[in-house]
């Protein structure tokens, strides 16, 4: 009993130095692990940075090669000709970004150049030497007068007779290369064969050189800042504070690039790894402790287990509850406002077809003429071709045949546009011709017009002019539009309707008459509202109202106001048809 506590001490003591050591072994497995995936991204950015390198050098490169069999360049050692070279390397300067082209002969001596910043003697310098000798010369520096960082390439220029006559150098601004890359990748820097960086996307570190350690960098002048490398696993990992700007903890790596004789190496920042290694062990170590405070606690754990969720269930039960009472609720809300909105659909329809209804009862009585004196003729021309043909005269008999065809085309056409106006319009808006629909709402209304004594100007376009919209629909509009102009200059000596389409922009078409006007423009599409004397219609104050819901579920807009000259007019605005809509 005494040696109780002493061992479940060392019982606690072993279980802490195992989980321990198996912290360790997880941050040391995922360290390694984390490390590889980093490795792997870093290789890809700098692969990445490397080909973009070589494909920026290898543009100028193509260049000088391209531009060394140029024909300007026959002629450029005679004097008179050499403003043309320099003019022609200029312009190419100018559209490829180079800092400097320019032809140099044998000797060295610079003939023709874009921007002359070079200078005049190339002799000594190792790229010219590789082309005079038949081959591609480049190589990098800072050359006087050249303040900056400059990358050339020499192509050899040849005579006629095979032999190399000078060299066609381009020069290439490093900086403004480097501008080019994307400042949002990692630290990555180019050495040459001096092992100097001469390329990078961290300015802090031009000009560094590799010691003579062979590992990290030092600065050309100054003490070289503290720096540490270690090899983990297979991954070269630097330690350093080379600035704001460089990871303090960096996986190094690097590949070699002979093409264009730099070596390309790529700082990653190493700290989310280390961070991620240390959450995998701590989450081990807290799982391992919490599995052992758990055992110890097991018994007293299921008690508070079984009471918590007794009350877990309870409550979980009261809300499934009320959440199955308000879910059916919403159903039922839901399927009353379907059923309103299916309602007020109908109603809306309803509405519409009782309004075209109501006009077509205004205008009963002329069509009712305009049918019945159509009949009488034929009736007559009839009877006069019978007995034309009982006479043998077949001329006047075909004559009368004639007109008696030419009525009942007349006849059919009022019916089509009745017929037309009357139907129940079910298909959602398309591609109508405005044109067409006005004409037949003129025609429709053209019976009480001549009644009435009211002219109608009306100068139809020759072309169609097609909107969105519904046929029938919209022909209910302009027939609405010209009754209540026609109401509106009941008793006026000049009675004048101008109907006119404007196809700039929106499509536009005003109905003006010569009325008195609008006493209230605000309110005149409002249900039931109407200035008509009471008994002199059948209206009910709805037509407006209706026109302005069919105007607007076509998406354009109906507005009424007055003319400064007298009379009131309507616009309507409707959506031209535009094909690659509808597809």
């Amino acid at each position: 009993m005494r040696d109780a506590p002493f061992q479940r001490r060392w019982i606690v003591l072993a279980f802490l130095l195992v989980v321990l050591a198996l912290a360790g072994a997880v941050w040391r497995y995922g360290y390694l692990q984390a490390l590889e995936q980093l490795a792997r991204r870093a290789e890809a950015d700098l692969a990445l940075a490397s080909d973009r390198l070589s494909t920026q050098l290898q543009a100028f490169q193509e260049l000088a090669v391209l531009m060394s069999d140029h024909p300007a360049l026959d002629s450029v050692e005679n004097l008179a000709m050499r403003n043309g070279a320099a003019a022609l390397l200029l312009e190419v300067a100018d559209k490829t970004s180079a800092l400097d082209v320019l032809f140099a002969d044998a000797s060295g001596q610079v003939l023709a150049s874009a921007n002359g910043l070079t200078a005049g003697d190339l002799s000594g310098e190792p790229y010219f030497r590789r082309a005079m000798q038949g081959a591609l010369g480049s190589d990098h520096g800072i050359r006087p007068p050249l303040d900056g960082r400059a990358y050339f390439y020499a192509a050899p220029v040849f005579a006629n007779d095979g032999q190399v006559r000078g060299a066609l150098i381009v020069v290439a601004d490093v900086e403004s290369i480097e501008r080019s890359w994307p400042s949002s990748t990692p630290a990555v820097f180019f050495t040459d064969t001096n092992r100097e960086v001469f390329f990078t996307n961290r300015s802090e570190l031009l000009f560094w050189r590799r010691p003579d350690t062979g590992a990290g960098l030092v600065p050309p002048a100054g003490d070289p800042p503290p720096f540490q490398a270690e090899l983990t696993g297979s991954h070269d990992l630097w330690t350093l504070r080379w600035g704001p700007y460089l990871p303090e903890h960096a996986l190094h790596l690097q590949r070699e690039l002979p093409v264009i004789g730099l070596t390309g190496e790529v700082l990653v920042d190493a700290a989310p790894a280390r961070r991620l290694a240390w959450l995998q062990a701590a989450a081990v170590a807290a799982i391992c402790l919490a599995f052992g405070a758990m055992l110890f606690l097991a018994t007293e754990r299921r008690r508070a287990l079984a009471q918590a969720n007794t009350v877990l269930e309870s409550r979980v039960a009261k809300r499934t509850q009320e959440l199955s009472d308000t879910n059916t609720r919403l159903r039922r809300e839901v399927l009353e406002r379907k059923e309103a909105e299916a309602a007020l659909q109908r109603a809306q329809s309803d509405l519409i077809q009782a309004g075209k209804l109501s006009a077509l009862g205004q205008m009963s009585a002329g069509i009712s003429h305009e049918l019945n004196q159509p009949l009488m003729a034929i009736r007559s021309f009839a009877e006069n071709g019978m007995q034309f043909l009982d006479r043998g005269d077949t001329e006047k008999a075909a004559e009368n045949l004639g007109r008696i065809s030419e009525l009942a085309r007349r006849m059919g056409r009022i019916i089509k546009n009745l017929r037309a106006f009357a139907r129940q319009e079910s298909e959602a808006a398309g591609r109508v011709d405005l044109v067409a629909v006005l004409n037949s709402a003129v025609e429709l209304t053209e019976t009480r017009m001549r009644r009435e004594g009211v002219t109608v100007d009306f100068e139809a376009p020759e072309h169609p002019v097609w909107v969105r919209g519904g046929e029938v629909r919209l022909g209910q509009v302009f027939v609405n539009l010209l009754s209540n102009a026609a109401d509106a200059m009941d008793g006026q000596d000049s009675k004048r309707i101008l109907v006119k389409i404007q196809v700039t922009g929106p499509v536009l078409v005003a109905v003006a008459d010569s009325g008195p006007g609008l006493a209230m423009p605000e309110k005149i599409f409002e249900p039931f509202y109407s200035t008509k004397v009471v008994g002199a219609s059948e209206g009910m104050g709805l037509g407006l109202s209706i026109s302005y819901g069919i105007v607007q579920s076509f998406g354009g807009e109906i507005r009424g106001e007055n003319r400064p000259d007298g009379g009131a007019v309507f616009t309507v605005s409707l959506d031209p048809w535009r094909e690659e809509r509808a597809a």
